[in-house]
């Protein structure tokens, strides 16, 4: 993203942070970012992966959780706060989100931390920071991808296979989505490579050559539970993806009507970027007999 852009979105978050308990409109919020509310929506939603409205939504509610943890007040109260018109609205949005009513989440936040991470702060206080969580569907694909022999993460990778291949990918027009990090599950690993590889989603029609080094292959469909982290500082990258993780390790999917199914696909990381937070994706597969909690 260059850097007028990059610039725009960091202005529309902050308004949008600055605004959660206020009404506000499409087009007060682009006029922040200094574009038309139809660019404004546009440019925000491929950096961010959320419509403004959607954004504005998850922080409302992600503050609104923040403040139920934190305090005794009602439930109808904190809906009111933030522009919610009633209760039921608010619980029915809230439910969507974190799987369970403000309710339930007020009473299990004690013992169980599945959906706000707590961190101690050197203070020894404690930091409130909402992972989202939402469920999307990814159709077979095939993928452009740069294997490697015994890389397991970013970095091992780098070291392995340079730190070019990203940009190689990012150039790719045809691609489906950005660049993506990925853990291959030993079902889909093809023999001699290591874990991790780097790669970009391209459709099934694609038939063009590769560049050399580079591979073609296909991946199955799937579903995938992605987590977002709040924003964070560009140089803190490294505990951002820390904090995810920790998330992560401890989510239970059976609260969304899934449970983990790593041999379905690649687990995979996008570029912690920032102003979006870090995302990653972990495969899932629905429960049978379960409703399942409606991706965001």
């Amino acid at each position: 993203m260059d850097a007028q852009r990059r610039q725009a979105v960091h202005r529309m978050l902050s308004y949008i942070q600055n605004h959660l308990d206020s009404e506000v409109t499409l087009l007060q919020i682009a006029h922040a970012g200094g574009y038309s509310p139809y660019h404004a929506d546009r440019i925000f939603k491929e950096e961010t992966g959320s419509s403004l409205f959607a954004y504005l939504r998850k922080s409302r509610l992600a503050t609104a959780a923040d403040i139920l943890a934190k305090t005794d007040r009602t439930i109808l109260d904190v809906a009111l706060q933030f522009v919610f018109d009633s209760h039921e609205g608010f619980t029915r949005a809230f439910s969507k989100q974190f799987g369970m009513s403000p309710s339930a989440f007020r009473k299990a936040l004690r013992t169980y931390h599945t959906y706000v991470d707590t961190q101690h702060t050197k203070e020894g206080t404690q930091d409130m920071q909402t992972v989202f969580v939402q469920v999307i569907q990814r159709p077979m694909r095939k993928v452009i991808v740069k294997y490697a022999q015994k890389a397991t993460d970013y970095f091992t990778y780098c070291e392995e296979v340079g730190c070019a291949v990203w940009d190689v990918l990012a150039s790719i027009p045809e691609a489906l989505y950005e660049p993506i990090g990925m853990w291959m599950p030993p079902s889909l690993r093809k023999l001699g490579a290591g874990i991790y590889m780097q790669g970009v989603e391209v459709p099934m029609g694609y038939d063009k050559p590769v560049t050399d080094g580079f591979s073609l292959i296909t991946l199955p469909p799937c579903s995938l539970m992605v987590f977002q982290g709040p924003p964070f500082e560009d140089a803190a990258f490294s505990g951002a993806i820390q904090d995810v993780w920790e998330v992560m390790e401890h989510y239970d999917p059976t609260l969304y009507g899934y449970r983990w199914a790593d041999e379905d696909g690649p687990r995979f990381q996008l570029c912690p970027l920032g102003y979006r937070g870090y995302i990653e994706a972990r495969p899932v597969r629905a429960l049978e007999g379960k409703p399942q909690v409606a991706s965001s």
